[in-house]
């Protein structure tokens, strides 16, 4: 694996250098926003110190992706996936356990987020040596995030059968991944009639997907608290 491959997959980029996708870039401070948004709430309601790490690895996804849209090399891609798919993970965790009642291990949630960013993330690179005469791909690599939109349908339909009280939330990140989804596939396809594309679209939705489940969470009634409290 060569880390300093160059790696250009989004219509933004015209040529190498470090502000090459200004826009791309810069829209990743929608995840240090929702981070922010999460942590008003969380000073206003309380939350755990798994509430806590959600926030932060939040907010690090788009710490990630900068690098990426920046530097836009193998080990970038490797910097910009890796937070993604370990805020998939440790939220997963979390939610699960805190629905059930039961106490969230910090720990447990770290060990996690690293296995499935790790794993997940260098699943997903760009083969550097990649035919140059290759299918594109129609979906411009959205496919790789069918697990986690199956997983959010699944996980929304039963909060519905459950009258669950804050099952909005996660309907409206849902509606939300599906066309920041959209926006992804779309970038390369929509150059000629948009230089600049939609990949920064992409960015502004999940960060919006991020807070709204954010928002979730923290709603959750911890262990012995009752849902009235949570509420707020």
């Amino acid at each position: 694996m060569d880390w300093f491959s160059a790696v250009d997959i989004y219509c933004e980029r015209l040529a190498p250098g470090y502000w090459a996708e200004p826009v791309n870039a810069l829209s990743n401070l929608a995840f240090p926003a929702a981070a922010l948004w999460a942590w008003i709430t969380a000073r206003q309601t309380g939350t755990d110190s798994a509430g806590r790490l959600l926030i932060v690895l939040g907010g690090l996804i788009g710490v990630g992706s900068y690098l990426f849209h920046t530097h836009a090399v193998t080990w970038a891609e490797l910097a910009d996936t890796v937070p993604i798919w370990g805020f998939v993970g440790a939220y997963v965790l979390a939610v699960v356990l805190r629905m059930h009642g039961r106490p969230v291990p910090v720990a447990l949630m770290l060990a996690l987020a690293a296995a499935a960013g790790l794993g997940i993330g260098w699943q997903g690179l760009t083969p550097p040596d990649a035919a140059a005469d290759a299918a594109p791909d129609p979906f411009n690599g959205s496919l790789a995030y069918a697990p986690a939109v199956i997983a959010q349908a699944v996980f929304v339909t039963v909060l519905y059968l459950q009258r669950h009280p804050h099952r909005g939330w996660v309907l409206a990140a849902l509606v939300t991944f599906l066309a920041s989804l959209a926006f992804r596939s779309l970038d390369l396809r929509l150059c000629a009639a948009m230089p600049l594309g939609t990949h920064f679209l992409w960015h502004l939705l999940n960060g919006l997907m991020v807070g709204l489940l954010l928002q979730f969470y923290l709603r959750l009634p911890a262990p012995g608290r009752p849902a009235a409290a949570a509420a707020g």
